[in-house]
Order: C-alpha cells, then structure tokens, then sequence
C-alpha cells in the first residue's frame, strides 16, 4: 500500500485549483485533498504587478504548502505556483510553467510535478470601446476572464475578474476616466480559476506529480525515482558526429541517491536532418 494512502493533504488556494487537483489523489490514493483560503496567497506575490513574487517559483510553492500545513495542522501538504513566460522553441509566444509540490513531513519527502504549456495570457492597449470588443474575443472572453487598467500595465489600480460584456464596459469606462493619456490596458486574467487554459495545465503538472509519487525507487523503495537528466548525443548516421538527439534517460532516487541508466540507444543513429553538422 502507497505511503499516501487513505491520508489528508492541505492545499493553500483561493482560486479553486481544489477542483483539479483533489481528484487525481483520490483516484490513485485514496488521498483527500483539504483546501483553505486562511491565508492570502496574493501575498505572496500577483501576475498584475502590485506585489512581486515571493522569491523564485519553487519558493513560493514550497512556502504555499508550509503555510497550508500549518493552517490544517496536517504533516501532508500540496501547493501550485504559475509562471508565464515566452516559448522555449520560438520564443515568440506565451508559454505557461506550473509547478505543483507535495511535501511530506511523516516520511521526509518533497516532490514535484510540472507542466509547461502554450498559456492563453495576451494583452493590448485600447482606446475605443470596439478595440476592446476584438480583443476580447482573440483571448478566448467570456470564458477567459479579462483584467482592465487605466493607462498601461504600470498603474497601480485596476479591475480584476471581468466576466461579462457588462462588467467589460463598465470597466473600460472606469479605466478611461482616469487614464492619463486616453488608453486603456487590458489583459487575460491569469488567476486559474479565470483562465481554463491555465487550470487544465495545472491539472496536467499534478498528474505528473501523481506519476512521481507512484514511482519507487528500486533500493530504497521511497517514491519520488524520476528522470533527472537525459544523455545526448546519438551519432549521426550519415557524418557520425555527435547530434543533441537522445541516447538514455538517467533515473535518480532523490532520497538515497541510486541511479540508472534507461533506454540506451545501442547500433542506433540519428536522422541526418537532426545534425547540426549535415543539415546546420
């Protein structure tokens, strides 16, 4: 029987993220997801700018989990922390990070899942009510909840969660009246409970932590034995020069340390079209 069987973890959100990630433990363990909303975890910093983030993400999702412990009193604790950035192909589009932790204090564990995905997270400066009415729909709204503020990103105020094409034009109106130079700032609300692209990434990065923590470590037998690094270099088979394509997948347990090597290539090569060297 899993470690994690028939146990309660806590999990710090007010942003409903107890939707997607409760019935993952549960299925697979038998686990119980407790949420509470005690502490506000905008504190520990927003996507709208007013307070930065609480150091870096596996800082602040790891401080989540503590703090939700603490507040439920549980030795079992889960937590999400969002990142968006830019693509790591391109460059060129919005990519969402979600990191999910489980810390374990009865077994002295911590492991992590996480998920990076294309994000719905756009943004635009506006100064007719029409310019707003296109991009809302280019960002996916009403099912995407949008945020307005006056002037640009930089303004201190603004008006969060907007719904509905009501609420949209009130706020537009809003914004304009104090904007300091006619243009309004609108952007896609990327709290997870506003921005469904964002909550199924989520769901996905507590579905590989759910992964991690059914895999045992074949010396020690803790859970947590994931790959830690791949072996690159699969020679190719036209020059046979080394290329970036993979050879093996190193496994380590984080707990004692016992490694493997899987899935070597052996009599393989790589694609000439994959050579920097044949195809630059």
């Amino acid at each position: 029987m899993s470690i994690f069987a028939k146990r309660t973890a806590s999990l710090l959100t007010k942003h409903g993220k107890e939707e997607v990630m409760r019935p993952l433990l549960l299925k697979e363990f038998g686990c119980n997801v407790l949420q509470t909303d005690a502490y506000d975890t905008d504190l520990l910093g927003t996507f709208t700018q007013e307070i930065p983030r609480y150091g870096t993400q596996l800082d602040a999702v790891r401080k989540k989990a503590k703090v939700g412990m603490e507040l439920l009193a549980l030795d079992l604790g889960i937590a999400n922390e969002g990142a968006f950035v830019s693509d790591p192909y391109s460059g060129m589009t919005a990519w969402n990070n979600e990191l999910v932790i489980l810390i374990d204090q009865k077994h002295d564990l911590e492991i992590t899942g996480f998920s990076g995905a294309p994000a719905q997270s756009d943004n635009a400066s506006v100064s007719r009510y029409e310019e707003l009415i296109q991009f809302a729909d280019s960002a996916l709204f009403p099912s995407h909840y949008l945020v307005i503020k006056p002037t640009d990103e930089y303004h201190p105020e603004s008006v969060k969660g907007i719904a509905d094409f009501e609420s949209l034009r009130e706020a537009f109106d809003w914004a304009q009246s104090l904007s300091t130079n006619g243009k309004v700032y609108v952007e896609n609300d990327l709290r997870a409970f506003a921005n469904p692209t964002r909550m199924n990434n989520i769901q996905k990065a507590t579905a590989n932590l759910v992964d991690k923590m059914k895999s045992l470590c074949p010396q020690c037998q803790k859970p947590g034995f994931w790959i830690r690094d791949i072996q690159r270099g699969l020679p190719c088979n036209a020059c046979g020069l080394a290329t970036d394509e993979e050879i093996a997948k190193i496994w380590t347990c984080m707990q004692c340390n016992h490694e493997e090597t899987h899935g070597m290539k052996v009599l393989r090569f790589a694609n000439p079209s994959r050579c920097r060297h044949c195809n630059p």
